[in-house]
């Protein structure tokens, strides 16, 4: 039977309304498992089942993380936050950490990773961390567009090999101050964590880049996205 992964649902704020980019769920479906929407929502019966419904969750890209969940003010540069996000997307990765179900964090999954595990972000890169590297590119967004450095012996390395690997990008956040429970899996050219992990857990995981887009053109994305998969089907 096909293991069930739940994501969280992107906000449309003007419209008000769900949605959600093929690629997560094209890219989940061509690894063998069944990706399904989740409601947004901070009901805690209903967080509750959506928890036991997944065999786990992937948390999507979307709005900025609300710098009060890292115990900051948020600047004139930061985006609009998303609190009905923030809210069930710390209760479902609270549950999956306490209980050891896998997630996988892509863009913003990374920087609320490293945020609910005791980290900071750079609210904005161009003003925070100004570089020459090139994190917010133009389409088309499977294509390589900078390279980072993927670090030996950590899980990432086991999944696409450690060195140099060219990834897509497209965020104006990003991972200040890793989180005391994470460990770095790798970094951009310019300093930045583009990739986290949580070692004593079996599957936690989050990105900087972007496999949904990439699944198709670039194998390692395609590895990434199995590696998660197949970690929601071990006991």
């Amino acid at each position: 039977m096909k293991k069930i992964i739940g994501l969280i649902p992107l906000y449309d704020d003007e419209k008000e309304s769900y949605w959600m980019l093929p690629g997560y769920m094209k890219a989940l479906e061509a690894c063998g498992a069944l990706p399904i929407m989740l409601p947004l929502t901070i009901d805690r019966a209903e967080m509750d089942a959506c928890f036991s419904l997944c065999d786990g969750i992937l948390m999507t890209g979307g709005h900025d993380v609300d710098p009060s969940v890292y115990h900051e003010e948020a600047k004139a540069s930061c985006g609009v936050s998303c609190s009905r996000r923030d809210q069930m997307e710390s209760y479902l990765f609270d549950r999956c950490y306490r209980e050891d179900k896998p997630v996988l964090g892509i863009c913003r999954g990374i920087q609320l990773m490293n945020a609910l595990l005791g980290g900071t972000l750079y609210q904005d890169l161009p003003t925070e961390h100004p570089s020459s590297v090139e994190h917010h590119m133009s389409p088309p967004y499977d294509r390589p567009i900078h390279t980072v450095d993927v670090k030996k012996g950590t899980l990432l390395a086991d999944i696409v090999g450690p060195g140099p690997y060219a990834v897509n990008s497209y965020h104006h956040q990003a991972v200040k101050q890793l989180a005391p429970k994470a460990v770095a899996m790798a970094y951009s050219e310019d300093g930045l964590v583009e990739a986290l992990g949580v070692p004593d857990r079996r599957f936690i995981v989050g990105v900087q880049w972007h496999p949904e887009f990439a699944y198709m053109t670039d194998p390692k994305s395609r590895k990434l996205v199995q590696a998660f998969v197949d970690a929601c089907r071990k006991p």
